[in-house]
């Protein structure tokens, strides 16, 4: 799931890559510069290599931080724009970084709308991402007590290149969740309880209602013979459900590198190389029709933030807006397209439903069926979000598309 810069088709499905994403040519990576004492008590300036898979930009005031400095102290300094380079314990600067998240929650006024809800979880996140943590040249946490992360910070931002470098603790936090998931893998039940490994900036399939409902949608009779498209196949979830239902051939798509070689890599464990290729490319592969067409766009039409929010948002509903203007000529005789979509954005008042038919019209399109289901996560029952009432009547759609006669 992803929302895409233009980019150029790759080479047919290759085999499993479990490597660490490419690096960045050294001279183009950013870099952070401070200064702080040495051992003689003189100021020392000091250069890293910057990472932030968000894309933050590296700080310009940095102080030194450590063991002493209170969650008071920190949080004056973040406000003021200061960063605060840690220098003690890697399990007292987790500590320092729950404080500081109660107090900028403790600061904010209750969020009563979608847009109020989303500025203050940028605040929080820019506030939060000015406690830095060092990394030695190998990708290791270089603190007292600090964990081997070399695995997963080399995920997260490329192999390392013996420079030294400083993180956000937050994304560092993020790179390690994502290797424990990589690593493990989320079983997914439409595959018989198989799992699929997310990699880092890679959506993960935790809410299953959507997989389920590709697993139990009828299929047409055209993707017997024409086989299935599946664009925006992020981990290669649904394509694996499609070939596991017994298509004989898909082609998967994807804008992003890090998806197309969680998506090879999760197949070829999955034993379904040979019958599920992937592809880097825009939305749709040029000069493919197929007897099924599936599409799992992003499902809020807003601007992300950064890299990471792009399985999320989808800026203007381009995806989607995509998907339904070009479904039409990459379907054969009596094929479909799949829209499986969220109905938060219409709760959230970010799209309404007239919108959305509308667009199906507009590309010629018909509504076959649609198939429904309720989301299972906790935060439906949790009163306590600022988005409660739009998560609980919150609907996950299969809308069955077939071109107007």
């Amino acid at each position: 799931m992803s929302v895409p810069p233009p980019a150029p088709n790759s080479a047919p499905n290759s085999a499993p890559n479990s490597a660490p994403n490419p690096a960045p040519p050294a001279d183009a990576r950013p870099t952070l510069r401070w200064t702080e004492a040495g051992h003689d008590g003189r100021p020392v300036e000091h250069l890293a290599r910057w990472c932030s898979a968000s894309a933050a930009t590296p700080p310009d005031r940095v102080v030194v931080a450590d063991d002493r400095t209170t969650a008071a102290a920190a949080h004056r300094l973040a406000r003021a724009g200061q960063a605060l380079l840690w220098r003690g314990d890697y399990h007292n600067a987790r500590q320092l970084l729950r404080a500081l998240g109660r107090r900028v929650a403790a600061a904010e006024p209750p969020a009563t709308t979608w847009a109020a809800h989303r500025a203050a979880r940028a605040r929080r996140a820019t506030l939060l991402g000015r406690l830095l943590v060092p990394l030695d040249g190998a990708g290791r946490v270089a603190l007292r007590r600090g964990p081997d992360t070399a695995a997963a910070c080399a995920e997260a931002w490329g192999p390392p290149d013996g420079r030294t470098a400083v993180t956000p603790l937050p994304e560092l936090l993020g790179a390690i969740g994502a290797h424990e998931w990589r690593r493990r893998g989320v079983p997914v039940a439409a595959l018989g309880g198989a799992r699929v490994h997310p990699h880092h900036g890679v959506f993960s399939p935790v809410r299953g209602e959507y997989v389920d409902l590709a697993a139990t949608a009828p299929l047409p009779a055209a993707a017997r013979e024409g086989g299935a498209l599946d664009l925006g196949t992020g981990t290669g979830v649904l394509a694996a459900v499609l070939a596991r239902r017994g298509i004989r051939h898909v082609t998967a798509t994807d804008h992003d590198p890090r998806a197309v070689a969680c998506a090879r890599e999760n197949l070829a464990r999955l034993g379904l190389a040979g019958r599920v290729t992937v592809h880097h490319a825009d939305l749709y592969p040029p000069h493919r029709r197929a007897g099924l067409v599936v599409c799992n766009p992003p499902w809020l039409p807003e601007r992300p933030n950064s890299p990471l929010d792009h399985a999320v948002y989808d800026p203007e509903g381009r995806m989607l807006h995509g998907f339904l203007a070009g479904l039409t000529d990459h379907l054969t005789p009596g094929g479909e397209g799949w829209l499986i979509l969220s109905d938060l954005a219409e709760h959230l008042g970010l799209r309404s439903r007239h919108h959305l038919l509308a667009a199906f019209d507009a590309a010629g399109l018909r509504v076959v069926d649609r198939l429904d289901t309720r989301p299972t996560h906790r935060r439906t029952e949790d009163a306590t979000d600022p988005l409660h009432r739009a998560r609980s009547a919150e609907v996950t759609s299969l809308w069955r598309l077939a071109p107007e006669p």
